[in-house]
């Protein structure tokens, strides 16, 4: 039986999913839940591509502790140094350095003939030797690169220091048996392949991620990489999750297993859907809603048989908690502690009790409260930002009726403590809510985005809504939970502002430190 490991890129290549912003605090929490799975490596970001993805790297590179964290890197000393100065305090730096290998990419992309491209990585790897005790190679793009000329940079990388070799199907153009074919080519005809690791990552653009990359594991690839949900680029990527219970489920054909904790799979999807606002289809294989539920009555009348006859992974498997009625309006602060640590959430004993409030009002409220309450209270209260900067929604009301024009009367508290009112209409409620904050705020907002999805079931469920809008010319996305549509959908508008006011108070910080003032 092999051990795979596991390289989650959720924070890296999960989070070039279109629409997709979190925040350094967001990134940190995803890490943690990520370290509590059991992944073998994270990656966290790209540090040379901005201030942010630097400063969000070193802080999970700083908080991370049994996962090795890495960094993104093109083949250029420049982007090396910056994942060197994100992640050398910690206890294994890693670096993920790139280029591409196939004709097309080469050719119109890097400008480069193959004796270039061989030259570059192979001094880039030299290079990040140096400094980083391991260093990943990957061939971008391998999936359409001539597999001679693969063996021939595989062979001078591996040389140069490179401890794995990544074959990525780029674009998700493969299938299982040429993604597979091309893992046992290099294996069989790269001299020195025995000193390294091979790994896989597949992009999911025709369907096949999972399966190509369970068909790398098959042909001799000593790690998967992907991202939880298959969330990434356009299609996204493979989903770890599948990848990890398909080796479990099926250990008798793949011989092969990983160190997940697979119980923590169901917590640390909803985490990563609630935090990038993207929402798990309810058909999603492993995670989705409908994974474990049963219609038919023909299967129906077989599960109350023998559950083994329509159920091939169990709820349990992946920490699906099947007790729904956790916690009640008379329950104590103790229990509720002790609830939010089985949740996975070490709060400190201010949000603790900011969260506990929180909860003991929407129990006056709902009849029952189920884990997704819970997690969904325990999230915001884990990942908010601070009251310091931004607007506060103080009242709101809405006016509405079938022959009548709504409108929004609106009262907000600004960055300096003074209130402000104002009434505006819409052609519905939300856009009568949008359209008076959208007059109210300093700066000019666009909505890009809208998104409402029910927390739990029954006429009592929280309303989560998901925003991506435009203001002051940069993009940012925002989340509001509320009982009420009409509330969730305002506190959401303002949260995504005042992210992007504390994103731009820290940099005016951290430009005014360095400048001595």
């Amino acid at each position: 039986m092999r051990t795979i490991d596991i390289f989650d890129t959720t924070l890296r290549d999960g989070e070039q999913s279109a629409g997709v912003n979190l925040n350094t605090v967001e990134k940190i929490e995803v890490a943690k839940q990520l370290e509590r799975l059991g992944v073998d490596v994270i990656e966290a970001g790209f540090p040379a591509a901005s201030k942010g993805d630097f400063d969000a790297v070193k802080r999970i590179g700083e908080t991370i502790k049994n996962s090795s964290v890495t960094g993104l890197a093109r083949a250029s000393i420049r982007d090396i140094d910056a994942v060197w100065e994100s992640l050398k305090t910690t206890a294994e730096p890693r670096l993920h350095v790139f280029i591409a290998t196939s004709p097309i990419h080469m050719t119109h992309k890097l400008k480069m003939t193959p004796d270039q491209v061989i030259e570059k990585a192979v001094e880039t790897v030299k290079y990040a030797k140096k400094f980083f005790p391991v260093v990943q190679w990957s061939a971008e793009d391998a999936g359409r690169s001539d597999l001679n000329f693969l063996v021939k940079i595989m062979e001078k990388v591996i040389d140069a220091g490179a401890s794995v070799i990544n074959l990525p199907d780029t674009v998700g153009y493969m299938t299982p048996q040429k993604y597979g074919e091309m893992f046992r080519f290099v294996r069989e005809n790269v001299p020195n392949i025995d000193g390294v690791k091979l790994s896989a990552h597949c992009h999911d653009d025709l369907g096949m991620a999972t399966a190509n990359s369970l068909a790398a594991v098959e042909n001799g690839a000593d790690q998967i990489e992907g991202t939880i949900n298959g969330i990434g680029e356009r299609a996204g990527n493979a989903a770890l999750e599948e990848v990890a219970v398909a080796l479990r489920i099926r250990e008798d054909f793949y011989s092969a297993s990983t160190r997940l904790k697979l119980d923590e799979i169901k917590k640390t999807s909803a985490l990563v859907s609630k935090l990038t606002g993207m929402r798990v289809p309810a058909n999603k294989a492993v995670v989705g809603n409908n994974a474990f539920a049963h219609e038919s009555g023909i299967h129906q009348d077989g599960m109350l048989k023998e559950k083994t006859t329509y159920e091939i992974i169990t709820p349990e498997l992946i920490g699906v908690n099947s007790t729904r009625l956790v916690l009640g309006k008379h329950s104590g602060r103790h229990a509720f502690k002790n609830k939010a640590l089985e949740l996975g959430f070490d709060l400190t004993e201010e949000k603790l009790k900011e969260a506990f409030d929180t909860f003991k009002d929407l129990a006056d409220k709902k009849k029952e409260i189920v884990d997704d309450d819970l997690f969904s209270i325990l999230t915001n209260k884990q990942t908010e930002i601070g009251e310091d900067v931004g607007f506060k929604l103080e009242r709101m009301q809405v006016q509405y009726g079938m022959d009548n024009i709504p409108t929004a009367t609106i009262e907000l508290r600004d960055e300096n403590g003074d209130l402000k009112q104002l009434a505006s209409t819409g052609s519905g409620s939300v856009e009568a809510i949008y359209n008076t904050i959208e007059s109210m705020l300093p700066s000019p907002s666009r909505l890009l985005d809208y998104k409402i999805n029910s927390v739990g079931g029954g006429r009592d469920a929280l309303a989560e809504v998901y925003v991506r809008l435009e203001y002051d010319g940069d993009n940012t996305s925002g989340r509001g939970t509320a009982q009420d549509v009409l509330e969730a959908s305002a506190r959401a508008y303002l949260n995504a502002v005042n992210r992007m006011l504390q994103q731009k108070a820290a940099m005016k910080e951290k430009v005014a430190v360095k400048a001595g003032v």
